[in-house]
């Protein structure tokens, strides 16, 4: 059995070493996996921050993905065709630059991650999924009729954004991007879940009452972990809108939250890296058995409710000692 950290390292390593296998034999779709795997272990371990640790259901988590992959994916696509956007106060053309059009991302994550978080943590329960359900299908919606960004049909960028001098369409140089988001992402992550804020969050999860009579806010914790959940869910939606280049109203879909917590429960839940894991073992799955079988989502399920019903920890649990 391996210490949580040494899991961590191993899980990281694996997915570099992965990467530069794909490189070595030439074969960019290996690449291409890793970085997936990297991008939605990324949204998964953001998820995890307020679901593992926290105790808060999310079933609208693909609400921050599909925000930051629009708002990534418009200003791309402004940037391409020279068209200016009318902002009341002023025109912004679009950037083709990565780093202005993640902080974008982030920033409008966090506005509707504030929002919905501000409604729905004031529940608990049934009803809090219920309402982040809601609040993403709007969202959902409002896409699929946004007829100027494509609507149903999604919108494409054709190109990838610019970082520094570096070469992005290289498969090899987009991959350690999204793998230097990760380390950062993991180490922010891990000074939060080790904070005092992340005892406390960890503790709400535990006993709020608890917590109320030590003199702490649990709505004012929760909601802080909800933002902060929220902008790197839409830092990774934006980092998906690269890798693809395209982006359509399915990144805001119900079926999205619902991988998104698969991703979860399957590594292993209240673990820092665990939906890491749990993305690893989703696209597996997913490459293998849609090889198989076209009803692979069917096995998948069966697969989930074993490892539910035999595995509460999660695919992690079977690699970490407590």
């Amino acid at each position: 059995m391996l210490t949580e950290k040494k899991f961590n390292l191993i899980i990281v390593l694996g997915i570099f070493a992965f990467s530069l296998i794909g490189y070595v034999i030439n074969e960019p779709y290996f690449i291409t996996l890793a970085t997936k795997i990297v991008i939605l272990g990324i949204a998964g371990c953001a998820l995890n921050l307020i679901l593992g640790f926290g105790g808060m259901v999310s079933f609208g988590h693909a609400m921050f993905f599909g925000v930051g992959s629009y708002v990534a994916a418009i200003s791309a696509f402004h940037s391409m065709n020279g068209e200016s956007i009318d902002l009341i106060f002023f025109d912004f053309n679009g950037s083709s630059q990565m780093l202005f059009n993640w902080f974008l991302a982030v920033i409008f994550s966090m506005f509707f991650a504030l929002v919905v978080g501000s409604i729905s943590i004031r529940t608990s329960g049934v009803y809090f999924i219920m309402i982040t359900l809601a609040f993403a299908q709007m969202t959902y919606y409002f896409s699929v009729g946004w007829t100027k960004y494509g609507g149903e049909d999604g919108l494409s960028t054709y190109v990838r954004n610019d970082l520094f001098s570096i070469n992005t369409m290289l498969p090899l140089n987009f991959f350690i991007i999204c793998f230097a988001c990760l380390c950062v992402v993991g180490f922010i992550l891990n000074w939060v879940i080790n904070s005092n804020f992340g005892n406390f969050l960890k503790g709400c999860k535990e006993n709020e009452e608890k917590m109320i009579s030590l003199g702490l806010n649990p709505y004012t914790l929760k909601l802080t972990a909800f933002v902060i959940s929220g902008a790197i869910t839409g830092l990774a939606g934006a980092l998906y809108v690269d890798l693809n280049r395209f982006v359509s109203p399915t990144s805001l879909s119900w079926q999205t939250s619902g991988e998104l917590i698969v991703l979860v429960i399957l590594g292993g839940s209240a673990r820092l890296f665990g939906p890491l894991l749990g993305a690893i073992v989703f696209i597996l799955l997913e490459q293998f058995l849609g090889e198989v079988t076209e009803n692979w989502q069917f096995w998948l399920g069966v697969i989930l409710v074993l490892i539910v019903l035999y595995f509460p920890k999660g695919v992690s649990g079977l690699f970490i000692k407590d």
